[in-house]
């Protein structure tokens, strides 16, 4: 799949959920950039303030991503404002992509979009959403048969490829989520330990893809393994030799 150069606009009709907060100290890093792992939760907090929003949001109180873009167009800086809009890009009858728009009050903009898997928080297994649920969904985009199909599909590199290299990434108890899973924001703090060796990638607009392959738990012993080629960092999460996410930052 090639996920497009430029995300979707936002719809003509209709008007997306919107909220807003203050950029704080724990969310950007020495440069005060808002990081990748807080723009991470802040998709997560804002989906979670939709649901409360929206007909039957109770009853669909689980998902679970299956990817994240976020193009960087502009830092947005600690001490800005930021407002957020959220809106469906496309969907099926148990899945979505879930576009958020992030304007800093200075100017900063991160523009996102995520496919996200509706479950029966009971059964554990993907579910229909229902139809009241739906129809807004279905009023903003015309992509009503969406599917899923992976854009990142290289394999893991040998340790003796050149330009590769690979750490551990112990994990904490703080990092598993109520799904008894590391919470995704978790994948995009690993991401940002590797990007400090490659600065030139997200010195000017930048594009991170991060598709989740299979869940992380607690007592994973994680390896990160990165390699560089050319104008990409490409980073796979691996467990023994079994590739549970895969991401890659590109300058755009």
């Amino acid at each position: 799949m090639v996920i497009p150069s430029v995300l979707s606009e936002r719809p003509t009709t209709g008007s997306p959920f919107q909220t807003d907060w203050p950029v704080r100290l724990a969310d950007t890093d020495s440069d005060q950039r808002l990081r990748l792992d807080a723009i991470a939760r802040y998709l997560q907090d804002i989906g979670f303030d939709h649901l409360d929003a929206v007909e039957d949001g109770d009853t669909h109180r689980g998902w679970v991503v299956r990817r994240t873009v976020i193009d960087v167009l502009k830092p947005i800086e600690f001490g800005e404002h930021a407002t957020l809009r959220r809106w469906c890009s496309g969907l099926s009858n148990r899945w979505c992509n879930m576009r958020v728009q992030i304007c800093g009050s200075n100017g900063g903009l991160v523009e996102t979009e995520a496919f996200l898997i509706h479950f029966g928080t009971e059964s554990g297994v993907p579910a229909r959403m229902s139809d009241r649920f739906m129809a807004p969904m279905l009023a903003d985009t015309t992509e009503h048969r969406l599917r899923w199909k992976a854009a990142l599909t290289t394999p893991i590199p040998a340790p003796d490829e050149p330009a590769v290299h690979e750490r551990p990434f112990p994990l904490r108890v703080a990092d598993i989520d109520w799904l008894d899973h590391v919470n995704n924001a978790v994948y995009l703090a690993a991401l940002e330990e590797l990007l400090a060796a490659h600065t030139d990638l997200i010195s000017g607009p930048y594009r991170t893809v991060i598709e989740y392959i299979k869940p992380l738990k607690a007592g994973d012993n994680v390896r990160l393994i990165g390699r560089r080629n050319g104008t990409a960092l490409d980073v796979w999460f691996v467990v023994a030799d079994d590739p549970r996410a895969a991401a890659r930052v590109t300058p755009l």
